[in-house]
């Protein structure tokens, strides 16, 4: 029986080398998974899965995919679905609500599985509106989980500004290791970027 599975954790937790490798785990077996993103996420270029570690691949936007299947999939149009082994989703923070809604009726009525992978909470600790649709109908959740600099957890993505902790602006900020730092709740709490011995 097909799951929505979301595996979340913060920035610098490998989630997107972790798609990747799910990925090829399908490919080596001979399978068909399709590995999408959503439009807004454009660091890497169009129709570009990237890993922070230098693995990539190309993808699918998840906008086109949701676009197929409400016309196509659902409507028996087409059951091209039938070859898709995995659906595998980066940055599923970016989501909305109804897009999480969308890739439950595939699970449950298509019966395809469909991995997300992304972030739990934004810069200013919240929970991205699909992050938290994820929480709420995803089947199995799943924590991918890194550290902070002091050894404990990461729990949290500060966005890093000249040195400090930004506590506004807009949700949405594309950026990699020159605008996020990734903390515990302590540190994050108290606006703690470095270790105090840091000449940052």
């Amino acid at each position: 029986m097909a799951k929505l599975y979301f595996r979340y954790g913060t920035m610098d937790s490998s989630k997107t080398a972790n798609a990747l490798m799910v990925r090829y785990n399908y490919l080596e077996k001979g399978q068909h998974p399709l590995i999408l993103k959503p439009k807004i996420e454009n660091r890497d270029g169009e129709k570009t899965i990237r890993s922070r570690i230098g693995i990539s691949a190309e993808c699918d936007y998840v906008e086109d995919i949701l676009e197929k299947a409400e016309k196509e999939w659902f409507t028996g149009k087409s059951d091209e679905y039938k070859n898709i082994d995995c659906l595998i989703v980066d940055e599923a923070q970016f989501l909305s609500a109804k897009q999480v809604d969308a890739f439950a009726r595939i699970v449950d009525q298509l019966n395809v599985p469909v991995i997300c992978y992304g972030l739990r909470t934004d810069f200013t600790g919240h929970l991205f509106e699909g992050s938290q649709r994820l929480f709420e109908v995803a089947n199995r959740l799943e924590e991918v989980p890194t550290v902070c600099w002091c050894g404990k957890k990461a729990v949290f993505n500060a966005r890093v500004k000249d040195g400090k902790m930004v506590r506004t602006g807009e949700q949405i900020m594309m950026g990699g290791n020159e605008s996020y730092i990734t903390v515990c709740r302590k540190h994050f709490f108290e606006g703690q970027l470095f270790p105090p011995t840091s000449l940052n």
